[in-house]
């Protein structure tokens, strides 16, 4: 009897385990809603693994600046760069996910298709890696942020914890960091600058740029006026 009692009491723990799992998963992203995070956990990551490593350079530069206080080319150029359809979809691009899958069919490389959405949710509340129970969290994330969070809000939240260099982390470090000076003077040759090296800044640089950087920068800018310019952010 007492053996009986005692499994029933862990199988109701097991049941609570999840359910406390989600309410605290919506608690974090209703909270971030309002409160502006002290830091991200890619930064935590980065930070950790830096110490593991000893890597005694490591320096992390996190600067929040509120949208109002960042140039409206950074956010622009990002989503110019990372996610054109960011003020169509409910945080997955489902008509880039196909074309994806239809290049990788046909033999080319496979290509990432993840919204802004998305990577927000990873770099505010996961780790990097590509396991499939990290992009199950994602998923999730993402989905209560697109529910709790307005567009700006979520636009606001990855331009300032997107890593723009090693340990360089939001608009307000990297414009201090690679161009000596304050997010909201930023022009729209260097936001674009910044958002050509987003898919790899720890391979690509923003103060140093070759001619990938270079020749991307350009395509941003070009995709910035065929996005509408700042019109384009009248719709979020």
């Amino acid at each position: 009897m007492t053996r009986s009692r005692g499994r029933r009491r862990w199988l109701r723990r097991l049941l609570v385990l999840p359910v406390a799992l989600v309410l605290l998963s919506v608690l974090q992203v209703a909270a971030l809603r309002f409160v502006d995070p002290p830091v991200s956990m890619v930064m935590v990551e980065h930070r950790l693994r830096a110490w593991v490593e000893g890597d005694g350079d490591f320096r992390l530069r996190y600067q929040w600046r509120d949208l109002g206080q960042i140039s409206t080319s950074l956010p622009l150029a990002a989503i110019a760069a990372e996610d054109q359809r960011f003020a169509e979809h409910r945080g997955f691009d489902l008509e880039a996910i196909e074309k994806a899958r239809e290049q990788h069919a046909r033999g080319g490389r496979l290509r990432g298709a993840s919204t802004i959405s998305q990577q927000t949710a990873k770099n505010v509340f996961l780790w990097s890696g590509r396991s499939w129970v990290r992009k199950g969290l994602e998923a999730w994330y993402t989905v209560l942020m697109e529910l709790m969070w307005p567009k700006q809000r979520i636009l606001e939240m990855y331009v300032n914890v997107a890593e723009f260099g090693p340990g360089i982390y939001g608009a307000q470090a990297a414009a201090q960091a690679f161009f000596g000076k304050d997010a909201d003077a930023l022009t729209a040759a260097e936001a674009a600058r910044l958002a050509a090296v987003l898919p790899s800044p720890r391979r690509y640089s923003a103060s140093n740029p070759g001619p990938y950087v270079q020749r991307r920068t350009g395509q941003i800018q070009r995709q910035m006026r065929q996005i509408g310019g700042e019109s384009y952010l009248e719709k979020l």
